[in-house]
């Protein structure tokens, strides 16, 4: 990593760790995680739990369903250009094709609101998926960034076929929005009555 590669991973490791750290005055202030938005950014790394995926193709496009708060990549096939530079999401924008038999998947326009492993919002990712056998897929991936790494690196993770998906029900209602924006509120509440 580069040292500001290093600076930024660590910066993004304590506010991961150290959560109600925020000001919270709004959604907006809360991490994408909480506000049920994003699992995590692209790409995929295995958690604790839910690293559960559908793959469903149609004749011009893939779309990759993540278990944990629904989350859909949508990816086009039809050799599309990328989005204008200025367009920034948090998944980013990914266009697809098919090498053989394996599925490539190239993504660009990173947010600054969802990163991997301290890169910066011009993280260059590119995705392969490839059927070994009836039950399981290679997927590998390679990040080049640059600002973040001396040169790119790939790894591989096998995907094993699984169950059915379940309904993730992330925060019904998010009552947990309210209770950290009310925990906010009383902090500052606390604090304004020990500065008199």
């Amino acid at each position: 990593m580069t040292p500001e590669g290093k600076k930024r991973q660590a910066e993004q490791a304590r506010a991961n760790q150290t959560p109600g750290a925020g000001s919270y005055n709004g959604p907006e202030d809360v991490e994408l995680y909480t506000r049920c938005i994003v699992r995590a950014a692209l790409p995929r790394i295995p958690t604790g739990y839910d690293n559960n995926y559908e793959i469903v193709q149609t004749p011009g496009y893939v779309a990759i369903l993540q278990e944990q708060m629904h989350e859909t990549r949508i990816i086009p096939l039809d050799g599309r250009a990328h989005l204008d530079a200025g367009v920034r999401q948090w998944l980013g924008d990914s266009r697809g094709h098919w090498e053989g038999n394996t599925l490539v998947v190239e993504t660009t326009n990173f947010s600054d609101q969802a990163t991997f492993e301290g890169a910066t919002k011009n993280m260059h990712l590119v995705e392969r998926w490839t059927r070994v056998a009836d039950n399981r897929i290679d997927y590998r991936f390679t990040v080049e960034d640059p600002a973040t790494w001396t040169r790119p690196w790939t790894a591989a993770i096998a995907w094993n076929q699984s169950g059915p998906l379940y309904e993730y029900a992330c925060h019904e209602d998010n009552y947990g929005l309210y209770g950290i924006l009310a925990g906010a509120r009383a902090q500052e509440q606390a604090a304004a009555g020990q500065g008199k």
